[in-house]
């Protein structure tokens, strides 16, 4: 008998949110030059969270690791096909379309914050510009298809798959492997995030910080030249 069992370990869920909010907010205020130096911090944060993921996906517990949602094309596009004609099978943890959404993401996250930080110091002119704008349009657009993604399979397989990212729960068979020093990791990738942002605002490179308005006003010096 299928019951609720242990899928999402607190670091992979830490590691959603706290990339969900990143993003969101970061592109939110991508226009804003007042805040610029949020948006920098945010686009620190993300490669962070990144770097963490890929780490995590080699070494973490059994549904974080990429080994576990390694799907092919096909498998993604026959369940997309299968999900339309309502024959889907359950997936303890990424179903195939899924995992192709988190890899998407991975590599959208990493090329919009890597350009980002590329088109803050000035290098490569404005071709790393461009290629950040495309890659966070790209990323939006993924976001959002992942989002209709878990309303129909949410509907589809009647769980709320959104709640089991906030809980870690999903409905399995299948006991999850989930050593005891995962919820301690995922309380020191909260810690460091948090910590980041306060060092941030302390220091002057977000709004609210001892600099922050002289950030502002030389971004906009640059801009104008």
């Amino acid at each position: 008998m299928n019951g609720q069992i242990k899928v999402w370990d607190l670091p992979v869920r830490i590691f959603h949110w706290a990339l969900a909010v990143s993003f969101a907010v970061a592109y939110a205020i991508s226009e804003e030059d007042s805040l610029r130096g949020l948006h920098t911090m945010l686009g620190y944060t993300v490669l962070g969270l990144v770097g963490f993921r890929l780490l995590w996906g080699i070494v973490g517990t059994r549904y974080a690791r990429f080994s576990s949602f390694a799907y092919g094309p096909g498998k993604a596009v026959g369940y997309l096909r299968d999900l339309v004609l309502n024959r889907s099978g359950d997936y303890v943890g990424h179903n195939p379309a899924g995992s192709w959404a988190v890899y998407l993401i991975l590599v959208l996250a990493l090329v919009t914050g890597v350009t980002g930080y590329l088109t803050l110091n000035e290098i490569g002119g404005e071709v790393f510009e461009e290629i950040h704008g495309a890659a966070a349009n790209a990323w939006l657009v993924v976001v959002i298809a992942h989002v209709i993604g878990v309303i129909a399979s949410s509907v589809a397989h009647r769980e709320n798959l959104a709640k089991a990212m906030v809980t870690g729960y999903k409905r399995g068979a299948a006991l999850a492997t989930t050593p005891g020093s995962a919820a301690g990791i995922g309380v020191v990738v909260a810690v460091a995030v948090v910590g980041f942002w306060t060092w941030s605002f302390v220091i002057g490179t977000a709004p609210g910080g001892p600099d922050a308005e002289k950030t502002a006003l030389e971004h906009r010096e640059h801009d104008e030249h």
